[in-house]
């Protein structure tokens, strides 16, 4: 095949931005992907409502990023919140302010972003601008002989350093391609389906990159129970699925750091999941990993007042059960009250004073985070002590990585998605450092 200027591995978000960034200057560019289609992940994220990005001021978009909110205060300056959105607008695709501050597109899909996109990427029309060449079912398998594709640090202003080719399987075979810079954006270890597996990372320590250990984020938890053995049967046959909505959940770990968020989630046959405890995970999965647990105080009622709900326990029942009076007196469904026994002991549901508090104080334990191939996104990858401001691997230059493979983690709400691209931007206009060319306003 011919050489391409730039190899990119990798057709996510990441490596799609990188890709536009390059091409647009003229870069010859050719995106291998093992996935039949581009975007598997992309589209999968959007089936409900594609998230592209939040409407927030820039210093609490950047705070988001949490440890790693000092790197991404750079990269979201060059391309951040509006930057996506006069993105998709470049795309011909609008886009709107949701009531929770989070930006969608005004169709709510994935696909008609992603179809405009490819074909700006295939067929662009600006002048100067080279089309970006698709391989698609090519798995990368690493570098030949890695241990020789190693380049010294004093190597790193050689542009031209010669590097032992990339290896890729396809439906023919074996394929074996070399290009002067690489680009990186392979994902972590979520969803691994859609082709993010996490196989990267023996190439790249093997490459003597720093590579934090890939761990669930923004995922579910499996619970410990009253028994110390998750949900009882029946309660996980019965009220899997089902919403709390209009809770609130505390959370102060083992280092003095809370957590405190009114919102929802969802009671799974093991545990539970949703926007509330994905908002927590970050904490609760560290704190189980440093102590084995982790417990945080669900609040049923977190518009009423304690007095409140003490009056509305204490008054008499009569001969109505407990989750009739409950229903009653204080509005709660089935699944509050049957969380209350799953939970609770029977002097504790019988004694007035420790119910009201368990309305507002209920303590879930949590034994363990749900497998990373489930999480929506990863923690953990090529830490940025790594990289180069450019993205660029000190221990290989001409190599650059970008998007989820690296070691950061942030919520929901067009978090992840917005600091992709802006990865993708940073790295493409690092491989253009790398190469000489001059790089677009």
């Amino acid at each position: 095949m011919h050489s391409p200027q730039t190899l990119i591995i990798g057709a996510g978000p990441a490596g799609l931005m990188a890709a536009e960034v390059l091409s647009r200057v003229g870069v010859a560019v050719d995106v291998f992907d093992a996935m039949p289609s581009v975007g598997r992940k992309f589209l999968l994220a959007g089936k409900g409502g594609l998230n592209l990005t939040h409407s927030e001021p820039l210093d609490a978009f950047v705070a988001r990023y949490g440890a790693q909110a000092g790197a991404f205060g750079g990269w979201l300056q060059d391309f951040g919140a509006q930057a996506t959105r006069d993105w998709a607008a470049s795309l011909g695709i609008d886009t709107f302010v949701g009531s929770s501050g989070r930006v969608f597109p005004t169709e709510m899909k994935a696909a008609p972003l992603l179809r405009a996109w490819l074909q700006r990427l295939r067929h662009p029309s600006a002048p100067g601008a080279a089309p970006v060449r698709f391989h698609m079912r090519h798995r990368w398998l690493g570098w030949e002989n890695v241990s020789d594709a190693t380049v010294s640090i004093a190597d790193a202003a050689d542009s031209t350093t010669t590097r032992r080719p990339l290896r890729f399987q396809n439906p023919s075979g074996h394929l074996s391609v070399h290009a002067p810079t690489v680009l990186l954006a392979l994902g972590g270890a979520s969803w691994p389906r859609l082709g993010s597996d996490g196989a990267w990372v023996p190439w790249l320590t093997q490459l003597g990159a720093e590579v934090a250990p890939l761990a669930p984020a923004n995922c579910g938890f499996d619970v410990a129970g009253r028994a110390g053995a998750g949900w009882t049967p029946f309660f996980s046959e019965r009220f899997a699925g089902q919403p709390l909505k209009n809770v609130a959940i505390a959370f102060t770990d083992g280092l003095g750091q809370r957590f405190e968020r009114r919102g929802e989630f969802v009671l799974t046959a093991t545990g539970v999941e949703g926007s509330l405890i994905y908002a927590a995970s970050a904490a609760l999965r560290d704190e189980i990993a440093r102590t084995g647990q982790a417990t945080f105080t669900l609040n049923l009622l977190p518009g009423r007042t304690p007095a409140d709900v003490q009056t509305a326990v204490s008054h008499p029942r009569g001969s109505r059960s407990l989750s009739s009076h409950l229903k009653s007196r204080l509005g709660l469904a089935p699944v509050h009250t049957a969380l209350l026994h799953e939970l609770l002991t029977p002097e504790q549901l019988k004694d007035a004073a420790a119910l009201a508090q368990a309305l507002q104080t209920l303590p879930i334990t949590l034994r363990a985070p749900r497998p990373l191939a489930e999480a929506i996104s990863t923690a953990g990858g090529v830490r940025l002590s790594a990289l180069t401001h450019d993205l660029e691997l000190r221990t290989a230059p001409g190599v650059f990585c970008a998007g989820e493979m690296l070691d950061w983690e942030a919520p929901t709400g067009g978090y992840l998605l917005t600091a992709c691209l802006a990865s993708g931007v940073r790295a493409a206009r690092g491989v253009l450092r790398r190469l000489g060319v001059p790089s677009a306003a």
